[in-house]
Parts: C-alpha cells; sequence; structure tokens
C-alpha cells in the first residue's frame, strides 16, 4: 500500500496543527451541531483524545506513521467497536458493547487514524431515510426538513456537516450510495468480498458490504486503500492483491465506453434528477467519454427480487436476538417462549419486524421455490445481464437515486414508496459489483448524485472516471448548515 499520507496528517509535520488541535475542531463541531442533526449516537470523546495523543507521541518520537495518523473518522454504529457501544440503531443492542473490533476497524487503527464516534442508521441497516433508527431520524445538512438517506444516513450527515472528514458506512442494497447522493457526497460500495465483513452486524450476508464515504473521489479512494484486503476470518473475502488505487487517479485518463442503463435512467426518474443527470452525460461526452444507451432488462424485477432475499436472509440473521445471550430482554414474562416474544416485539421497530415476517414467510414449506427461489433466479438473469453489457462497456452510468431528498416523514407510512428509493442502486448490490456515487449537481438547490458502475474488481477504473467527471461537474458543496 503506498505510504503517503493523508493531506490532514501531512499538516502535522508542516507545524499548522497537531492531531489533538485537529479532533478537538471536530469534537467542538459535534457538541454544537450534533443535538440538531443526530448523526452520531455515540461520540468517544475520551478513547479519541486519547488516540490523539498517541500519535502525538509517535511524532515526537520520530516513529513511522499510518497513512491516516490523526484522522478522524466517523463509523456507522452497525461495525463492531471493541469497548464502544454498537447499538445497530435498536432497541435491542442499545446497550451492548462489543468485545473485540471488525477487521475494517483494526486496518484503521493500525493506520493510526483516530475513531470519532458511532453513526446514527435506519435499524438494522433496513431502511432508505434514517427514520428507522430506535433513537430519532438524523437530518439533512442541506435541509433539516429532509432525510440524508439511508441506511448510512448518521454517516453521510456527519462528512457533509464537518463533524468528521471521512466516515465507514455500508451498503446492502444502496445504504453508502443513496445518502451520498441525498448528501452532495462520495460513496463507495466495493466489489462484495473486497473489505472484509468481520465484525460487521449481518442484515442480509450475501449483499452487505462496508464502504468509504467522503466529500471528494481522492479520499474515498484513500480509505478504500486502508480497509480493502483478504481476511481469514471472512469466508466471502477474495484473497486478490489490492491494487494502488491513489496511483490509479494520477494515471492519464484512458478513453472510455460508457453506458447508459435504460432502466435507471428513465421512467420513474423524477424531472429534476433527470435534467441534471443528462447535463452530467454532456459533461462527459465533452470531455471525451463515449456515451451510449444500454438495455438490461431483467432489471425490472431487481426491486421484488432484492425485497425476498434480502429479508430471506435477515430472518435468519436476527434470529440471534433472542433475550438469551445479549441484548435486550423482557424480565416479566413468565415463561421462555413469552420471553422471546416479548424481547422480539419490545426490542425490534416496525421496519425490522416487517422484514422478519417477509422473509421468514418467503422461506416457509411450501413457499421457498414460488419466492425466495424464484428471486435467485431474477439475481442470475440480472448478473447475467451485467456481464453482456461488461462485454460491450468499461462501465455503466444512472442516476445514484430517483428523487432528491425527500422530506422527514414524506414515505415513512408507505414501505413501498420508501423501497423505490433503492431502486437505481439494488442491482449492483443483487449482483455483487462496485459502484461509486458522485455529486453531479442540484436540483431545486439538493444535490443529486451520478452512480458508476464497474465489473467485479474494476475499483480503480471506477475512480478513473469518478475523477474526471467529478472534475468536469465541478460540483460546490454548499450545505446550509
Amino acid at each position: 500500500m503506498s505510504k503517503r499520507l493523508h493531506p490532514l496528517a501531512q499538516k502535522f509535520f508542516k507545524g499548522e496543527l497537531t492531531p489533538s488541535e485537529l479532533l478537538e475542531s471536530y469534537l467542538v463541531r459535534i457538541e454544537k451541531h450534533n443535538p440538531s442533526l443526530n448523526a452520531y449516537l455515540t461520540v468517544s470523546f475520551d478513547e479519541a483524545l486519547s488516540q490523539a495523543k498517541k500519535v502525538e507521541e509517535k511524532i515526537v518520537r520520530g516513529d513511522d506513521l499510518g497513512v491516516l495518523a490523526g484522522v478522524p473518522v466517523a463509523v456507522k454504529d452497525n461495525i463492531c467497536t471493541e469497548g464502544i457501544r454498537t447499538t445497530c440503531a435498536s432497541k435491542i443492542l442499545e446497550n451492548f458493547i462489543p468485545i473485540y473490533d471488525a477487521t475494517v476497524i483494526e486496518k484503521l487503527k493500525a493506520e493510526d487514524a483516530i475513531i470519532v464516534g458511532k453513526t446514527n442508521m435506519d435499524e438494522f441497516a433496513m431502511g432508505s431515510s434514517t427514520e428507522n433508527s430506535a433513537f430519532g431520524p438524523s437530518k439533512n445538512p442541506w435541509d433539516l426538513d429532509r432525510t440524508p438517506g439511508g441506511s448510512s444516513g448518521g454517516s453521510a450527515v456527519a462528512v457533509a456537516a464537518d463533524l468528521a472528514p471521512l466516515a465507514l458506512g455500508s451498503d446492502t442494497g444502496g445504504s453508502i450510495r443513496q445518502p451520498a447522493a441525498f448528501c452532495g457526497l462520495v460513496g463507495l460500495k466495493p466489489t462484495y468480498g473486497l473489505v472484509s465483513r468481520y465484525g460487521l452486524v449481518a442484515f442480509a450476508s450475501s449483499l452487505d458490504q462496508v464502504g468509504p464515504m467522503a466529500k471528494n473521489v481522492a479520499d474515498c479512494a484513500f480509505l478504500l486503500q486502508v480497509i480493502a484486503g483478504h481476511d481469514p476470518k471472512d469466508s466471502t473475502s477474495f484473497p486478490n492483491e489490492v491494487p494502488d488505487y491513489l496511483a490509479c487517479l494520477e494515471e492519464p485518463f484512458k478513453k472510455m465506453k460508457v453506458g447508459v442503463v435504460r432502466e435507471l435512467a428513465g421512467e420513474g426518474i423524477e424531472k429534476g434528477v433527470k435534467e441534471v443527470f443528462d447535463w452530467a452525460l454532456n459533461r462527459l461526452a465533452d470531455a471525451g467519454v463515449i456515451v451510449e444507451e444500454v438495455s438490461l432488462p431483467s432489471f425490472e424485477y431487481a426491486l421484488s427480487a432484492y425485497y425476498l432475499i434480502a429479508p430471506a436472509e435477515a430472518s435468519s440473521n436476527l434470529a440471534r436476538y433472542d433475550g438469551v445471550r445479549y441484548g435486550y430482554r423482557d424480565f416479566e414474562a413468565k415463561d421462555i417462549w413469552e420471553m422471546y416474544a416479548k424481547t422480539r416485539a419490545e426490542g425490534f421497530g416496525a421496519e425490522v419486524k416487517r422484514r422478519i415476517m417477509l422473509g421468514t414467510y418467503a422461506l416457509s414449506a411450501g413457499y421457498y421455490e414460488a419466492y425466495y427461489g424464484q428471486a435467485q433466479k431474477i439475481r442470475t438473469l440480472i448478473i447475467q445481464d451485467f456481464n453482456r453489457a461488461f462485454e460491450q462497456y468499461d462501465l455503466l452510468v444512472s442516476p445514484t437515486a430517483p428523487t432528491v431528498p425527500f422530506k422527514l416523514g414524506e414515505k415513512v407510512d408507505d414501505p413501498l414508496q420508501m423501497y423505490l428509493s433503492d431502486v437505481c442502486t439494488i442491482p449492483v448490490n443483487l449482483a455483487g459489483l462496485p459502484a461509486i456515487s458522485i455529486p453531479a449537481g442540484l436540483s431545486d438547490g439538493l444535490p443529486v448524485g451520478f452512480q458508476i458502475i464497474g465489473s467485479s474488481f474494476s475499483e480503480p477504473m471506477v475512480f478513473q472516471l469518478a475523477k474526471l467527471a467529478e472534475e468536469a461537474f465541478s460540483f460546490q458543496f454548499k450545505p446550509s448548515y
């Protein structure tokens, strides 16, 4: 891995500030703004300050520093952190403190990053607005009456409101890319297996991936460089060598042929979003990118397939929260069966219960093949459509989300409308591919995301086009907060 230090860490050697001063500048903003934004559920003040002091001591001694030395990182609250509360934004894990670090946290600490706190999210990552959190919704810094997206909404808000320079999220059906789009950020969902899932609290194991969120493409590449790589503790982790993503950004741009996915850029896309997307395509064409339309017909069924596969896996993964071993327990129950029922009824929120019931039904005897089995066949068709498309095109593009950030409360009572928020992002998870969202422009003063999709392990090419697009779009980051 490249040993160049992150630009913030380089400031320490120029005498511009110390790690403690940098951290305290973020802690002051967190203390001032988090009560209204609700980005963080837990802020690790003491632990973070202690880490900053250790980095300062290493600088004084002249020790080798990690590439993220002294850089604060916000972490989504479904990623285990030793000694720091990890709730998944659920009552059932309200007081859970892990006894180990997730692999991605170990990697951050190995590079001397500072874990500043745990961010709000939709409960167990099930949602598209961060309104399903048991601890209240996060607010979008561009407009406090609007959602920041989800489920990694708290991580997006933390970066967008300058409560952290970098953040980790997780993406099961768009949960990094959609909030990145809603908050005017860059967010990457890596290839399935590129980043270890060890220590990520499971929602849907065949779909979940941890990924980076930042204000620019270079920072996103920097954070991926740190967290990517094989992990023997994750059986789905690939043993591939990790490329130098930062070096890829500096290579001369090679002419690319890009396919615009017709099924993700037409019907159902808000007028303002479509206008910004079309403008962005023209900017890419002006920059020398060949842009053509491509049809991937199986995408019509992606949403339906996802909302059978993901809840089915969630039904299995969430069975462990029974009040016996850890987490919330109802102590008023008369027997163990009543304890199970009451614990889960009181500990889980409405959306989590809905998905557990959907998944349990889809897996039940007599319905398995009709629902879960058929959904897996659709998944295969989607993978085949992607493979055919990548025979003709280097990368594919679409809007990241069909709308601009919607108002808080607007869709919370209409699950089907809420599910449609992920219509552009879900096919990528079903196929296990990498995709990045970058801000393209504004519609009615609110950010619009532009999604770039690559074939498996094509992150270097994805980053290259994202960097070119970033320069071509010249997005001005001006949240109202």
